[in-house]
């Protein structure tokens, strides 16, 4: 890591319900922004996009590896995934930090933790900023996403079994990158992820209409996955925006980091 980017480097905080240790480390200064990756990640996916270094001059980034990711712990349990465990993690995170209250941005799984931690602490969460997501019911998502029974392999041929599955789907072979990224994760630890994520209910539709805190949701315009329920879940709550970024997919509007930051730059300032 870039010692200019990290004033305190990694640190732990450890979930008081399950004692799950929760990998932060707190990059510039500022009001404090929570940013929650997506799936098989870990947060320097916020560094190699240029999210970090774009906004580390005017705040305090809260950057986590969510339990089963990274420098995180990995339970081989699914019900150590459940979500009522993500937000006690995000809590401890902050408590940690001792930041009462925070901005947060999320992408995909951490677009469905940011709206889960609103709900379940909405005294913790300022503004909520989350792209790609879904508040409803995600059972077979990761089938969809990989391929047909993706946790079996995972859990009985590991990570090497898993990718050799996955490139027999592709149109396209995994590059070596994305390649790199998944082999460093725990096979067991991310098959128990997508069984909890595959019974996790989500949120009923009801509870984002009580939100108050102002909110922003945006989404690849190709993305078949979560166009749909990101237009949903923002119809919901009350006074949010709502912004598609023009010709990505679910996959690449990480990347997006230009269009995605003139977005949050404006919502921010608002």
């Amino acid at each position: 890591m870039d010692s200019k980017e990290d004033n305190r480097g990694v640190e732990y905080a450890s979930n008081a319900d399950d004692g799950t240790r929760i990998a932060y480390t707190v990059v510039g200064s500022g009001p404090p922004l929570l940013m929650v990756h997506g799936s098989f990640l870990t947060h320097t996916i916020w560094r190699t996009f240029g999210y970090v270094k774009a906004l580390r001059g005017s705040r305090q980034l809260i950057l986590i590896d969510s339990r089963g990711h990274g420098r995180s712990e990995k339970p081989h349990t699914p019900d150590a995934y459940a979500m009522g465990n993500i937000v006690g993690d995000l809590t401890a995170v902050l408590d940690a930090v001792g930041a009462p209250t925070v901005d947060y941005l999320g992408y995909s799984f951490g677009a469905r933790a940011g709206l889960a931690l609103t709900a379940a602490k909405p005294e913790r969460v300022r503004s909520l900023a989350v792209g790609g997501g879904s508040h409803g019911a995600q059972a077979g998502a990761f089938d969809r996403l990989f391929f047909p029974g993706c946790a079996d392999v995972l859990e009985q041929r590991g990570m090497d079994g898993f990718l050799e599955a996955w490139n027999s789907h592709r149109m396209f072979p995994i590059d070596p990158g994305t390649r790199a990224v998944f082999s460093a994760n725990d096979a067991q630890a991310l098959a128990a992820y997508i069984r909890a994520n595959d019974a996790d209910p989500g949120l009923p539709d009801g509870v984002l209409q009580q939100f108050s805190q102002p909110s922003l949701f945006y989404v690849g315009s190709q993305d078949g996955t979560r166009l749909d329920d990101t237009r949903a879940a923002a119809a919901l709550v009350p006074d949010s925006e709502l912004h598609i970024i023009r010709g990505f997919d679910h996959a690449t509007t990480m990347a997006a980091s230009a269009e995605v930051l003139g977005v949050l730059e404006r919502f921010w300032s608002n």
